[in-house]
């Protein structure tokens, strides 16, 4: 269930991108939840015309998945198959992202990868033709340069090997009514138990998703030239008197209708980018926590795994050998002064224990500990600069004893006297970051005790919806600042003189604070939401 300020910003960034019209449909699915078209334009008011085309818009640019399902008809009808819409709202935070993701393959590829994925980031899905087009109209230098069309066919490969490119889900796949599958669950098969407990959105993704052996597969052209000269075999023999115009017309026409049925669709793997960042947090959080050598070694498990991976939310990495992680240590510079020994020691450092022999030394990470340091960290620092250094000792303490104490324990523990202890308790829990339970104690004198705890599951819940509130407001203050300052941006440099040169730089000022703000904040945003 997305949070209140969750909605708000995803309806905002999608109106930044797409307009007020797809905004509204997108607001209907994220609060309404899974809809038929019908539907959709009764809850938004539009028409046909315009619901169809701001779905098109949506599934265009990956926020949308639409999927068909069977539906009992009324009495003495047959069952009728339903298309349905569902909102990726994850999807459209990612645009958020997308300065991030195009910075991680600068880094990693260079420049042309980069204008690949921009070109795949900003029009949601392309095939490779559209891919080697767009390249043609924005690189001067391409245009009848065979070379440069190779050139770009390798960085695509390259981005795919990579897996930050992959190929695009079915369209509108087809779930089967759950009666089809009682078969199934008769034979008490495990797939059958794990496809009970999936939703129907759950379900539809599944459905959708390409095959793992052909999601990063890029086809070759010696597929497509066989495929053409398949379809000019299967071509039936000219007629006696017949013009062969009519049958080179004929012939482009199925060849070229085949080849728009075989084209595939691409676009950016947002799976492989979080992991990317997931792994630079959590090496930064252990680098910050102990020394480089154990960041070294983190770093070259998580590079090893990094494909054996199935999802971003793991709890611990994948099992590695030790020889393993050794290799990969020593292929960066600075883990060639590290012997194996030194690797055994970061291990420890990680938590993980020795085995008493050396046979198959196999270790796993666990990183869900790593990334619940680093919310604890995170939640405190919140708590630190909103309510003074007091509120954050009594709030690591409760948030490290896991349990209830009492006012009298914290006020002991935490040195301040009672009466300020209380007023601080009750500020946090007004403010939803405590839970508070009231007990009352019969005997020779009745007596009231409070007892305090971090609730944890929903404090969690709660801050990444203040995070969204706060990212939402920084979105609109930049929008703002660019469009009371257009004017003086635009102006020429040499124009930028007196009060007009420092009304200029104030506004670049702070453009660049307000980014950096939010690119901090996501950051954050995705420590409690997608890691």
């Amino acid at each position: 269930m997305v949070s209140q300020h969750g909605v708000k910003l995803a309806v905002y960034l999608v109106s930044s991108y797409f307009g007020d019209l797809v905004a509204k449909v997108c607001e209907c699915l994220l609060r309404k939840g899974t809809l038929p078209l019908r539907s959709i334009i009764q809850y938004t008011e539009l028409h046909e015309r315009q619901v169809r085309n701001c779905l098109l818009v949506l599934i265009q640019h990956n926020c949308v998945q639409a999927f068909a399902i069977e539906q009992q008809g009324g009495f003495g009808e047959a069952p009728k198959v339903i298309t349905q819409y569902m909102v990726l709202f994850d999807n459209i935070i990612h645009h958020m992202r997308f300065p991030k993701f195009l910075e991680i393959v600068l880094e990693e590829f260079g420049k042309e990868c980069q204008e690949i994925l921009e070109g795949l980031l900003q029009h949601g899905r392309l095939s490779l033709n559209q891919i080697l087009d767009r390249h043609k109209g924005t690189s001067s230098d391409s245009e009848g340069n065979c070379p440069a069309k190779d050139a770009v066919e390798v960085c695509f490969s390259r981005l795919v090997h990579a897996r930050y490119v992959e190929r695009c889900p079915v369209h509108e796949p087809f779930l089967a009514p759950p009666q089809d599958e009682t078969g199934a669950k008769k034979r008490g098969s495990k797939s059958a138990k794990v496809t009970e407990e999936l939703t129907t959105e759950q379900r539809a993704l599944l459905a959708a998703a390409p095959m793992e052996a052909s999601r990063f597969l890029v086809a070759s052209y010696a597929d497509t030239d066989d495929n053409e000269q398949e379809s000019e075999e299967n071509l039936p023999s000219p007629a006696v008197g017949e013009k062969r115009k009519q049958i080179d017309s004929k012939l482009d026409t199925e060849v070229g209708t085949k080849k728009r049925k075989k084209e595939i669709l691409w676009r950016a793997n947002f799976e492989e980018f979080l992991r990317h960042l997931r792994n630079k947090a959590c090496i930064a959080n252990v680098r910050a926590r102990f020394d480089d050598g154990v960041a070294i070694v983190l770093n070259a498990i998580l590079e090893a795994t990094r494909c054996s991976e199935t999802k971003v939310k793991i709890e611990n990495s994948v099992p590695l050998l030790v020889n393993s992680i050794f290799e990969e240590v020593i292929k960066s510079e600075d883990g060639r002064t590290m012997t194996l020994e030194h690797v055994r020691a970061a291990l420890v450092e990680l938590g993980c224990d020795l085995p008493s022999i050396s046979i198959d030394e196999t270790y796993s990470i666990d990183l869900k500990h790593i990334i619940e340091l680093a919310q604890n960290e995170e939640v405190e620092s919140i708590v630190l600069k909103r309510y003074g250094m007091e509120a954050y000792r009594m709030f690591r303490l409760l948030s490290k004893a896991g349990r209830l104490l009492e006012t009298d324990k914290i006020a002991d523990t935490v040195f301040v006297e009672k009466k300020e202890t209380a007023k601080i308790l009750f500020m946090l829990w007004k403010d939803d970051y405590l839970h508070l339970e009231k007990i009352v104690a019969t005997g020779s004198r009745q007596a009231h005790f409070l007892l305090w705890k971090v609730n944890k599951q929903t404090l969690w819940g709660h801050v990444l919806d203040e995070m969204y509130h706060a990212a939402l407001n920084l979105r609109i203050r930049t929008a703002l600042e660019q469009e009371q300052g257009k004017e003086i941006l635009q102006l020429p440099k040499d124009k930028l003189v007196g009060d007009l040169e420092k009304r200029h730089s104030r506004l670049r000022k702070a453009r660049i604070l307000l980014e950096s703000c939010l690119m901090k904040l996501d950051d954050a945003i995705m420590l409690f939401h997608d890691f």
